[in-house]
């Protein structure tokens, strides 16, 4: 799916949901994907799983071309990117 493309999620409830779960089912394995609501509220998402893509040797061993990463570098880099502080007691 491109960027162009927009992804419409439907909401369903638990009753569409028992009620009609072959066909969402069969809309999911065809790539759809459904909130289902409880009471008003959303409690889930039904959605196609994702699926595993092939990486051939090739591409791989252009990866291991690649520099090593520093992980005390990317820990600073990503401390300045983000807050830290949100769930420490001050």
């Amino acid at each position: 799916m491109s960027n162009a493309q927009r992804t419409i999620i439907c909401v369903i409830t638990v009753r569409d949901l028992r009620d009609n779960s072959e066909a969402l089912l069969a809309a999911v394995a065809a790539g759809e994907s459904f909130i289902v609501v409880h009471d008003g509220s959303p409690v889930a998402e039904l959605r196609p799983i994702d699926r595993r893509v092939f990486v051939s040797k090739d591409e791989l061993r252009r990866g291991a071309d690649l520099p090593p990463i520093d992980g005390a570098e990317l820990r600073a880099e990503l401390d300045e990117l983000y807050e830290q502080d949100l769930f420490r007691d001050t």
